[in-house]
């Protein structure tokens, strides 16, 4: 029963990923516009760490970790929100919320080939092959519509950032779902933002603009959403689901972030969406799914351990039990 209790909240934290993260790309962006990025950045993680390290350390009862579990947090925060987050954060500046999600919808892509670089004797079976292959030519009828932009070399950079971020998020999900086992995800969430966050100060020192510095509303706003929704609440969740469920079940949120993201960025900072935006979409996210319907099949070819459906039933089945 106490099983059945933790996977009904995995699943529902998952599902509060896969909403939660598709609006921060938006909040994200309105933020970075306005104010330093990595400074912004730097900011949230050291206000966010904290708030959750005191929370679970007194009205959570968690212990303080051991210097291993210490150094396994500084690893998966450095890749996760240092070069993960906060770089994205950086080439929002000059890449639309919506064009970030859509990059960042690749990470499952990025986790099935660490996983294969990990383990050797795995080799890629033809869905595997079949969904990169349809996952890159959404990617790339996505920027047929932002052609133009590739004339600026700071878009182009940021695009190249975006994608290279993504790539140290998916390798510190991997590190963090290895090496935290038998820790407190709650805890290891709030370590990772803090260390996050102090390695973030020598990018904001070195790379981010000072001069006429200045905290709008709009800025106060991004920040307090992103602390307390997309960090104290959405990280803690992520952090929780990888400790309770396969990381092919949790990647499940980037086929949806992206969604929520290009529809947000449409709707209030009038970012473009056309009809040939959303068959690429749609075409990104079914390449996404054969990549991890090919690894399950591959992994257990007569079990149908996970997907969409699965993520589902999963839910009404410990929903109504």
């Amino acid at each position: 029963m106490k099983n059945q209790k933790s996977l009904l909240f995995a699943y529902l934290a998952l599902a509060a990923i896969c909403v939660i993260w598709g609006t921060t790309y938006l909040v994200l962006r309105i933020g970075v516009t306005q104010f330093p990025p990595f400074l912004f950045s730097m900011i949230r993680f050291l206000i966010a760490g904290p708030i959750l390290i005191i929370f679970m350390l007194t009205i959570g009862k968690a212990t303080w970790p051991d210097r291993k579990t210490l150094f396994n947090q500084a690893i998966g925060g450095l890749f996760m929100t240092t070069l993960g987050i906060s770089v994205v954060g950086w080439a929002e500046v000059y890449v639309s919320s919506g064009v970030a999600a859509i990059i960042c919808s690749v990470m499952p892509i990025w986790v099935i080939l660490i996983n294969l670089v990990a383990s050797k004797d795995e080799r890629p079976n033809w869905l595997i092959v079949f969904g990169l292959i349809i996952g890159l030519s959404g990617i790339l009828m996505i920027f047929a519509e932002h052609l133009t932009e590739f004339s600026d070399a700071k878009y182009l950079i940021g695009i190249i950032m975006t994608f290279a971020a993504n790539l140290c998020w998916a390798i510190g999900s991997v590190w963090t779902k290895k090496k935290n086992q038998n820790s407190n995800p709650f805890l290891n969430a709030g370590l990772q933002m803090l260390f996050g966050g102090i390695l973030l100060i020598p990018f904001t020192l070195l790379l981010d603009d000072y001069t006429n510095i200045q905290l709008s509303g709009e800025v106060a706003f991004a920040l307090a959403y992103m602390i307390l929704v997309g960090s104290v609440g959405a990280y803690a969740c992520y952090s929780y689901a990888i400790s309770k469920l396969s990381m092919t079940i949790v990647s499940l949120y980037a086929y949806i972030n992206p969604i929520v993201a290009v529809v947000l960025g449409w709707i209030i900072l009038d970012e473009k969406l056309n009809t040939r935006i959303g068959i690429a979409i749609f075409v990104t996210i079914a390449g996404i799914y054969f990549v991890n319907r090919g690894y399950q099949f591959k992994a257990a070819p007569f079990r149908n351990r996970s997907g969409l459906k699965s993520f589902l039933r999963n839910i009404k089945a410990y929903a109504f039990k």
